[in-house]
């Protein structure tokens, strides 16, 4: 099994955030957890990916079948998880993705993201998701992997992380 620990900094921060995060991202990987995908979610949550946003379970559900259309398998490394201050709900996060492509080969990526987390019923869950994904100056392999990322979602031109 596949380690989604990150490295936080010496801030005090709530171990269920940790093991929500870890969770999320094994989750994530598994092309056959679309609904317990978006249970990670309130019901009301709003997602942004690249140039895609949603809201709610439905379009959730929706944008994360569409992010497996092209994709065979993805392995999220969420290498460092910044919590905002002392006890926060609000991250941000920086990681890497790696696609296995239904067509063969693979693709990486550098990815930030923006988390806000809430309680619901006493469950941890993402009430606002925003992904940015990162070039590194090579903006035809950003366009690819964002078009692996989203499937068919996607809908108006990126703009350029560098």
């Amino acid at each position: 099994m596949t380690s989604y620990a990150s490295e936080y900094p010496d801030v005090p921060f709530d171990p269920a955030y940790k093991q929500f995060f870890e969770d999320f991202y094994a989750t994530s990987d598994n092309p056959d957890s679309h609904e317990r995908y978006v249970d990670f979610f309130t019901s009301n949550a709003t997602v942004i990916l690249a140039s895609k946003q949603v809201k709610g379970h439905a379009e959730i559900l929706e944008l994360r079948k569409g992010m497996w259309e092209k994709v065979e398998s993805r392995l999220h490394r969420p290498l460092k998880i910044f919590p905002y201050g002392p006890n926060a709900n609000e991250v941000m996060i920086h990681g890497t993705v790696r696609y296995g492509l239904k067509v063969g080969g693979n693709s990486s990526v550098d990815w930030a993201a923006y988390a806000r987390l809430k309680e619901v019923d006493g469950v941890v869950k993402m009430d606002f998701y925003q992904v940015y994904l990162v070039s590194g100056g090579n903006e035809p392999v950003l366009k690819h992997a964002t078009k692996l990322c989203l499937g068919h979602c996607i809908s108006k031109p990126l703009q350029v992380v560098h």
